[in-house]
């Protein structure tokens, strides 16, 4: 049984200068549901990132959150989503703890410390919770950037390319953090250029751009 659409794209349309990336594009999306967006570099997926989350706003069309266009429910839309694109979005000279506390508070949220240093715990960084962020790995760096993704309790994630700059045992572990997040009622829309294994999770996709051959 599908479950009912809690974020929806209805004719939407992206354009880049004078060059059309995508148009008439829709999809659904219901709880415990993760939508993969695919297509080849440069034909748009992060322009419909961009589009989900409101940064940009598209040609024609509109996103739908519950229903309602994104643009009236902002302040609903943005409680319940939380964003992770190319760059990791951490500040180099505070520690992982002072990243997820910077983060909760331009979000104004209030940050549960102890739960946010479990969390960077499991995601490997217990011996780095007080080193600053500049003397970490691109992939250390990646998951401070995941664990924000967790404390920031979002029901829906938005993720660009989340697997860069991880290992295999990372890669294991971002695929783990969906199924629970999914398991949970949460929703994900997300691009990957690296095979995923989740086995049990509603997987849906969608081609942005030209195929290949087209």
């Amino acid at each position: 049984m599908t479950s009912p659409s809690v974020l929806s794209a209805h004719g939407l349309e992206c354009a880049r200068g004078d060059r059309t990336l995508f148009t008439g594009l829709g999809f659904e999306l219901g709880a415990g549901e993760l939508l993969l967006v695919q297509g080849g570099n440069g034909q748009g997926k992060t322009s419909l990132l961009r589009l989900l989350t409101g940064l940009s706003s598209p040609v024609a069309g509109e996103v739908r959150w519950r229903g309602r266009a994104i643009a009236r429910a902002r302040e609903d839309y943005h409680g319940a989503m939380a964003y992770l694109g190319h760059a990791n979005g951490i500040k180099e000279d505070l520690t992982p703890l002072e990243n997820l506390r910077f983060k909760a508070g331009l979000a104004g949220q209030s940050l549960d410390e102890a739960l946010a240093e479990s969390t960077l715990r499991r995601l490997g960084l217990g011996r780095c919770l007080d080193l600053p962020a500049r003397v970490l790995s691109f992939g250390q760096r990646r998951r401070v950037a995941l664990a924000g993704l967790l404390t920031a309790g979002a029901l829906l994630w938005i993720l660009d390319e989340p697997l860069t700059g991880l290992d295999v045992h990372g890669v294991a572990l971002v695929e783990g953090l969906l199924r629970e997040h999914l398991g949970r009622g949460g929703l994900v829309v997300m691009t990957t250029h690296q095979p995923l294994t989740l086995d049990g999770v509603a997987v849906r996709a969608i081609q942005v751009g030209r195929q290949e051959g087209a």
